[in-house]
């Protein structure tokens, strides 16, 4: 006879293997960037190596002339490209029962049952902490690259082992109210109609170059809050696309803006991305993979561990911003 140890376990990693794509939108149901990014399938695996190597564009191709018949051309090479290296973060969550909940639930219902509602539980709390992660600044033991990191308040910040101090082509855009962009004194944000956007237009102006502009804005609650109120009276978009995710919003030249204060970000931000520069890296043998099961030697339990691994990487910081206080 099966024992329900076996059973449970059983039923943890089959539910795992084969609803892995309800599983993965559950999550991306837990932040507004993931969701982005998912959907535009910035979201890769990568095995073997040390680390994380993401190559980057620099600088300018200087072999471009204009050129009149047979004129020399020049063939140097053109060092563009360089990389930069983000560390392996690893994530464990473990789905677990006691030996009494498995006995007083041995019937083959009532250990789906539990195991169902384990499984629902170790999703939720993955996605949450998860989500906080990602808006973190990563100063945390093991924690991933997060985006107050990433696109930090000062920019000189080393990220993918490049430091923007020595690189200024690595330094994310900041939109500082104290100081504007634009220049001029200090911007108060209010709801008062266009003062929100007198610190945004800069901004979005500064990351839109050619063909290359952000995709998508993610606002702290109380930034959002004034944003919006500055539009009563005014005609309001609403993106479907992020609507049907759960995540309301409204459009702002072209592109959604999403609230997202819930999930980690901090208070008085307002984050401009282009996705396209954006990726969630993870180990294919780790990507919310399911292990073995574990009996502690002194505990009468079952645990199922369940692994992560990888980071948040980013190939062009100087197309990303932040508006801040």
């Amino acid at each position: 006879m099966t024992s329900p140890n076996a059973i449970f376990t059983e039923i943890v990693s089959t539910t795992f293997r084969n609803h892995s794509k309800e599983i993965a939108d559950n999550f991306s149901g837990h932040n507004a960037l993931y969701r982005r990014m998912a959907k535009k399938g910035k979201t890769r695996s990568e095995s073997g190596g040390y680390s994380i190597v993401q190559p980057l564009e620099y600088a300018a191709n200087g072999t471009y002339q204009r050129y009149s018949g047979a004129d020399i051309l020049n063939v140097a090479q053109s060092d563009v490209i360089t990389a930069a290296e983000y560390s392996w973060r690893q994530i464990a969550i473990n789905v677990v029962s006691t030996g009494y909940e498995l006995r007083v639930n041995s019937g083959p219902q009532r250990l789906a049952n539990l195991a169902k509602a384990r499984i629902r539980n170790a999703i939720n709390t993955f996605g949450n902490n998860f989500s906080a992660d990602m808006y973190s600044d990563g100063s945390l033991t093991n924690q991933i690259d997060g985006i107050q990191k990433i696109v930090a308040d000062t920019p000189t910040n080393t990220v993918g082992g490049i430091s923007g101090t020595t690189w200024t082509f690595w330094q994310n855009v900041v939109q500082s109210a104290a100081a504007p962009l634009q220049g001029g004194g200090a911007i108060t944000p209010s709801s008062t109609a266009g003062v929100m956007e007198s610190l945004m237009l800069p901004l979005f102006m500064e990351l839109t170059r050619n063909n290359d502009r952000p995709d998508l804005i993610v606002s702290s609650n109380d930034y959002y809050q004034l944003y919006q109120g500055g539009l009563v009276g005014q005609k309001q978009y609403v993106n479907s696309e992020t609507a049907e995710g759960g995540f309301m919003s409204i459009m702002y030249q072209g592109v959604p803006v999403v609230f997202d204060g819930n999930s980690g970000m901090p208070a008085a931000h307002m984050y401009f991305f282009n996705t396209n520069y954006l990726e969630i890296v993870t180990h294919p043998e780790a990507n919310m993979t399911v292990m073995d099961e574990a009996k502690p030697y002194n505990q009468d339990a079952v645990v199922v561990p369940i692994l992560w691994m990888g980071n948040m990487v980013c190939s062009n910081r100087s197309l990303q911003g932040v508006v801040k206080a």
